[in-house]
């Protein structure tokens, strides 16, 4: 085999397609949707938030009185 051949090789090969290019553009309905599930995770998560301010102040706590002891 000699080192110029016919084959373009990978970098240059093209590759035939009957459908059209694609053309990023924005999707206003997967905007809303995506919103739409934000929106409803944080609706569920805001009646939990008490909860874990209150196992926060704990572990703080606890961690205050644990460092207080090997002070001593």
């Amino acid at each position: 085999m000699s080192a110029e051949s016919d084959d373009p090789g990978l970098v240059t090969r093209a590759y035939r397609t009957v459908t059209p290019g694609y053309r990023a553009r924005e999707e206003g309905s997967m905007n809303a949707i995506g919103w739409a599930v934000f929106l409803g995770i944080v609706l569920l998560m805001v009646p939990l938030l008490p909860f874990v301010i209150v196992v926060w102040l704990v572990a703080r706590v606890i961690d205050a009185l644990a460092g207080e002891d090997e002070a001593e």
